[in-house]
């Protein structure tokens, strides 16, 4: 199994959107990129912890590779919004992928440079692309909410 973290605005959708691809294996939602341990969701949504909401992803590498896991999350929000997606405001709902190894790294701005040429958006693509640091996971009632609700999105855009 291979790992991936991404953030794209709100994590409970796009944890849904992670959790229906074939050869993901497990998800889970968290917070990382910021300055603070252990920060819980209300830390978190002061804005003052520099975490944003995020997406661990384990896949099986041999029924889903990398690239189709980055077009899954270019898919599953507007990349062009600055510290927001839809009606969530804030730095904790920036766009950003938290990259594992230096492929990854490279294949993200791949695929990053690859959207921005397309034309795909009218606006730049604001995507962070960093080092993957601690992953403090989320508390409980976090973890897989749209599913335990027998909802399939909370897509806003």
């Amino acid at each position: 199994m291979e790992m991936a973290t991404f953030a794209a605005g709100c994590f409970w959708g796009v944890e849904a959107a992670f959790r229906r691809l074939p050869g993901v294996t497990e998800t889970s939602v968290g917070y990382t990129g910021g300055n603070v341990a252990d920060p819980g969701y209300e830390r978190v949504c002061g804005g003052d912890t520099g975490h944003a909401e995020a997406v661990r992803v384990s896949f099986d590498p041999s029924k889903i590779n990398y690239n189709q896991l980055l077009e899954a999350f270019w898919a599953a929000h507007d990349p062009t919004q600055m510290n927001r997606q839809g009606f969530d405001i804030g730095t904790q709902y920036r766009s950003a992928i938290f990259t594992h190894s230096p492929e990854q790294e490279s294949a993200a701005r791949v695929s990053m440079e690859r959207l921005a040429g397309s034309g795909t958006f009218g606006q730049p693509i604001v995507t962070e692309i960093v080092p993957a640091g601690p992953y403090y996971l989320a508390e409980d009632y976090h973890q897989q909410y749209l599913e335990k609700r027998g909802r399939a999105t909370c897509r806003v855009f």
